[in-house]
């Protein structure tokens, strides 16, 4: 299904995506495996390598460009976001790579928010660097003040709304067009929302990614990224993917596809049971403040109301000042239902302490965040064992 003439509804994208090619009538498209493509002549062995090379993703030379499985998934991820084009690659890092390295050389600039993803930080900072890139990190709650950090050399503006562990969110629409009117792209971390919720391309966003490890395979089970980008960025976005041999098994994306088809009914349940267990936070006495942009007392609300139309499981809480790291770990060492795991989107709960990286805003998270990922658990099993955590907590260390 392509986006051009796919239903108004997400809902029913995720049923019907990838499921006009030929399914030989089954509900779920082929699982196709393969390496070797054969040819029919030397004349076809031409044409389909100078379509390639013309930018062409089918018909397919040879495996590493996918095959009808793989197919299947990206028609369908292209619909829910809108997109020109869509790939599949090995982990949502990998996706977070590859979406900055296609677009900056030697003397190029990026600017990254501070609240960004810990190995995107750590691939800036070292790898980008060694190949003669530099990188300014910006205060992610910035508006049009960004426009004074971007130089001539500035070809990438990096995105993530709601931010990586601190939630905040950001005025993407007015972000991406300052990238655009300044001559550079714009790529952001579309994780959290999924493409159900929000689609950056159509706000003008050149390239949404996923760790489609998290919601989209939505089972703990699978390792993956995507990346989808309109029609601009794609030459540039497909050139590198191709030219460092980046690509993923069909078994992969049949998951991922498999993963798709449930997301908007464990979205509907992942969200409920985060605002169940937001609501008991929010009474508890040692709680600061919860981290969750859909929340109506959130800094962010307003935009995430404007710009989303729907929330995950995943927030942080904030504990009050001066109860000490030991206290916070003692609390995530005593749940039993919320597993110590650091990835996300699964059909678990998850709780670990949090530690924000931060260079230019201030880090008053430090010894008293941690991350909840609200599973798909009774809320009301979820609670009694953060009662449990709670009191191990409030104990005398």
């Amino acid at each position: 299904m392509n986006s051009k003439n796919s239903p108004a509804h997400p809902a029913t994208q995720l049923v019907l995506g990838g499921r006009d090619r030929d399914t030989l009538g089954f509900v779920n498209p082929p699982l196709v495996r393969g390496s070797t493509v054969l040819h029919d002549s030397v004349a076809d062995m031409k044409a389909r390598v100078a379509a390639r090379l013309a930018g062409a993703d089918e018909p397919i030379a040879y495996g590493i460009y996918g095959g009808p499985t793989h197919q299947a998934f990206y028609d369908a991820l292209n619909a829910l976001e809108g997109g020109h084009r869509s790939w599949a690659l090995p982990s949502g890092l990998t996706a977070c790579a590859i979406a900055l390295q296609a677009f900056v050389g030697s003397g190029d600039h990026v600017l990254v928010p501070d609240s960004v993803y810990g190995p995107v930080r750590r691939f800036c900072d070292q790898t980008l660097r060694r190949f003669g890139v530099t990188t300014t990190y910006y205060d992610p709650c910035s508006g049009a003040e960004i426009e004074r950090l971007f130089t001539p050399a500035t070809r990438m503006l990096w995105l993530e709304s709601p931010g990586s562990h601190t939630f905040e969110m950001q005025d993407v629409p007015l972000l991406a067009a300052i990238a655009r009117a300044r001559g550079a792209f714009s790529a952001i971390d579309n994780t959290w929302a999924t493409p159900l919720y929000f689609q950056p391309l159509k706000v003008g966003v050149d390239v949404s990614l996923h760790a489609a490890t998290k919601y989209i395979g939505g089972h703990s089970d699978l390792l993956m990224g995507t990346v989808t980008s309109n029609e601009r960025a794609w030459p540039q976005l497909r050139a590198a993917i191709h030219e460092y041999g980046l690509t993923t098994s069909a078994d992969d994306c049949a998951l991922a596809l498999r993963g798709l088809r449930s997301m908007g009914a464990r979205l509907v349940q992942h969200e409920a049971n985060a605002r169940a267990l937001i609501a008991w936070f929010k009474q508890q006495p040692e709680v600061e403040r919860v981290l969750f942009p859909a929340d109506a007392d959130d800094p962010g609300h307003a935009l995430w109301k404007r710009d989303m139309t729907g929330a995950c499981g995943l927030f942080g809480v904030l504990l009050k000042p001066g109860l000490g790291e030991a206290r916070l770990h003692a609390l995530v060492d005593a749940v039993t239902l919320f597993g110590r795991g650091y990835s996300w989107g699964g059909y678990e709960s998850l709780l670990i302490p949090s530690f924000p990286e931060r260079t230019v805003t201030a880090n008053v998270y430090s010894g008293r965040l941690f991350r909840v990922h609200a599973g798909l658990e009774d809320p009301r099993d979820l609670v009694a064992d953060l009662e449990r955590g709670f009191a191990a907590l409030r104990r005398p260390g």
